[in-house]
């Protein structure tokens, strides 16, 4: 059964298959646009606010549903959270498809729920993972999970919202 939505979101490309950028095999969606220019940013290619390509969602979800290996989605950038109406409709689909949602931000978890959004509060109840906050060159740290730079941090998000606490993966 295909799930028809008029979503599209701006991506610098797409990954069919990762095993870096969240738990088991993924599709890495690389969404295109940021606003903090990080020095020494990983994507600094997807910074440009109209680079990219639209893509709609459903042509995202044809590509993963093409791989019956993949355990989730990778949701990475750019920054994801400058699309948020977009993510949350593909994050739907990914939970429709039996897939789990990794999302990275450089914003931190705190930032994020202070912007009192009611589109970023539910990304963060619908998604399952979140790696959050700027990479910064001088905590860099190769033996990190999924991460590059000591600050950041694996979010568990649904324990996170039943607990009512930040609950981090290390």
């Amino acid at each position: 059964m295909s799930n028809t939505t008029t979503y599209s979101i701006r991506i610098n490309g797409i990954i069919k298959e990762s095993i870096v950028d969240g738990f088991g095999i993924r599709l890495v969606v690389f969404t295109q646009g940021c606003l903090l220019n990080c020095p020494f940013c990983h994507n600094p290619q997807t910074q440009d606010l109209d680079g990219g390509k639209l893509m709609s969602l459903d042509e995202i979800q044809r590509i993963w549903q093409s791989n019956p290996l993949l355990k989730g989605i990778t949701i990475s950038g750019g920054e994801p959270f400058l699309q948020p109406k977009g993510i949350l409709q593909l994050t739907k689909l990914a939970h429709q498809d039996n897939l789990d949602v990794t999302i990275y931000t450089g914003y931190t978890y705190e930032l994020l729920t202070s912007k009192n959004s009611l589109i970023i509060n539910e990304i963060l109840h619908e998604a399952d993972y979140l790696i959050d906050g700027p990479y910064i060159h001088k905590l860099k740290n190769l033996n990190l999970l999924f991460r590059g730079s000591s600050n950041q941090r694996i979010i568990d998000l649904q324990q996170t919202n039943f607990q009512k606490e930040i609950i981090t993966l290390d």
